[in-house]
């Protein structure tokens, strides 16, 4: 072995040790500050700490098949990279009735797999206005759901007009069946559909008080969380309707609420005024948009460096990201 040999193979063993005392030193300080379980190469960048999962706020629940199909491949591939920035996927518009029982359970289990929940979405408006609030039809409907594997039932009315206790005995029965309620409310009527600007208006819209007073309402009633519509807030509007958001936040619990934000605009807003653990539904072409504003990497003029968390470990208001 001549000099020059020598020396380059010096330099490698030197380089390679000292990456590995870094990476060695940076995993203490993860473990120390009780960081999120997500491994990147990237372990020497700081970034907002965020609850670990399962958590009981910064909730992030994406939709599922609706507007475009989502496979069960697609689903998996989308959550092995993603999945520690999502809690919760939902189907919407009742789609899963219409597939076959073993796709179905297919991707039940696939999001199952990435230790995430399942919600059936607001479909109970169909089964309840197809059987005129038939009690027998609506149990089978939830235990239906629980034997598909369904985590948690949203209970909507966004096209029904229901007495505020019998969407709370409603509540009571989606519990009893082994089911999470999640009673969904707004102060639009005829929610739901994507209707037309003009077709909101014209329907015309409740005080907010209607909505909050039902909340609690159901809270009272055993529903573990409430998902807030974005149709006449934020959603087909002229104008946004941020003194509804602030009357909700202001009167219930944040970890309770849970707000529609299928909007990079919107989305962008909560997290502005709520923080970066506000509970949120977007699409699930989103979630990368919503991670990245989440833990402070990126964003647009008006938030690029500006959303920040305070840590939980040695490295206040930020964590590493833990080596792998």
């Amino acid at each position: 072995m001549n000099l020059t040999t020598a020396r380059t193979l010096l330099r490698r063993a030197l380089t390679s040790n000292s990456r590995r005392i870094f990476s060695s030193s940076c995993s203490r300080q993860m473990s120390a500050s009780n960081a999120n379980t997500t491994t990147s190469s990237y372990n020497f960048l700081f970034s907002n700490y965020l609850p670990p999962k399962p958590r009981d706020h910064g909730l992030t629940e994406i939709r599922g098949p609706y507007y475009y199909p989502v496979t069960q491949t697609y689903l998996d591939e989308l959550l092995s990279d993603w999945g520690e920035f999502v809690d919760g996927v939902k189907f919407a518009g009742g789609a899963f009735s219409l597939m076959p029982e073993e796709r179905l359970r297919g991707l039940i289990e696939t999001v199952h797999k990435h230790d995430i929940y399942v919600s059936t979405g607001g479909f109970i408006e169909k089964v309840l206005s197809s059987s005129n609030g038939n009690r027998e039809v609506i149990q089978k409907y939830l235990e239906t759901c629980k034997n598909m594997g369904f985590d948690v039932l949203e209970i909507s009315s966004g096209f029904l007009s229901i007495p505020a206790d019998d969407w709370a005995d409603l509540v009571e029965m989606t519990a009893k069946a082994g089911l999470k309620p999640k009673p969904e409310v707004g102060i639009q009527w005829g929610a739901g559909g994507d209707a037309s600007i003009a077709e909101l208006e014209s329907a015309g819209t409740r005080d907010p008080k209607w909505l909050i007073d039902r909340a609690k309402t159901f809270l009272e009633a055993g529903a573990y969380m409430i998902m807030i519509e974005s149709e006449g807030i934020t959603e087909n509007v002229r104008n946004w309707r941020t003194d509804v958001i602030s009357a909700v936040t202001s009167a219930l619990p944040k970890e309770k609420i849970m707000f529609e934000a299928a909007d990079p605009e919107v989305f962008a807003y909560h997290i502005q005024n709520q923080g970066a653990t506000a509970n949120l539904f977007v699409d699930h072409s989103q979630i990368v948009q919503l991670a990245c504003l989440r833990k402070g990497i990126w964003g647009t003029g008006s938030t690029f460096g500006k959303i920040v968390t305070v840590g939980k470990g040695e490295s206040a208001g930020s964590h590493r990201i833990p080596s792998a």
